[in-house]
Parts: C-alpha cells; sequence; structure tokens
C-alpha cells in the first residue's frame, strides 16, 4: 500500500467512525430523554435518584450482550461513566424543578 493509498483508506475509516459518532449522540441523547422521564417519576414519588441494584441489572445487561471486540471490562468503565452522567442529568432537573 502507498502513502496516497494509506492516507485515502484512513480518511474512509474516519468519515465512518465520524458516522458512528453520531448514531451514539443520537442514541445518547435518546436515552438522556428517557433517564429525565425517569427522573421525573422518581421526583413525584419521592424516590431516590441512586439504585446500586438497577446500576448492576444495567452492567450485567451490556456485559451479557457485548459479543465484542470491545472487552467487557472496557464496557463497564464506559457505562458507569454513563450512568454517572445521567444520574448528574436527573439531580440537575430535580434542582430545576425545585426552583421553577
Amino acid at each position: 500500500m502507498t502513502k496516497e493509498e494509506g492516507r485515502e483508506a484512513l480518511a474512509e475509516c474516519r468519515q465512518r467512525i465520524d458516522a458512528v459518532d453520531r448514531k451514539l449522540l443520537a442514541l445518547l441523547n435518546e436515552r438522556t430523554g428517557i433517564v429525565e422521564q425517569i427522573g421525573r417519576v422518581k421526583q413525584e414519588a419521592e424516590m431516590p435518584i441512586y439504585e446500586p441494584r438497577r446500576e448492576e441489572q444495567v452492567f450485567e445487561n451490556v456485559l451479557a450482550h457485548n459479543s465484542g471486540p470491545l472487552p467487557g471490562d472496557a464496557v463497564k468503565r464506559i457505562f458507569e461513566r454513563i450512568i454517572d452522567e445521567m444520574r448528574q442529568v436527573q439531580r440537575l432537573k430535580m434542582l430545576d424543578g425545585k426552583h421553577s
């Protein structure tokens, strides 16, 4: 492969990554909308935001459906971060609701 062919192959791969990133962003925003709805339910029902058992269920679900090549420990770390950010969204929404 020549350098020019390599550059073209990289450019194509990067375009594909950009497209996947946009899909991931859309899915994360869809998930956030659902999380906001859950936050409203929890607030109305006076339930805690943090539910450790539910967090474990999320990990079990994604790890059971991971066919790779992403290793399980990486999947768990990614979802830990996603869950942490979603919990923050719920907290902020609850604070906004109290100040409205």
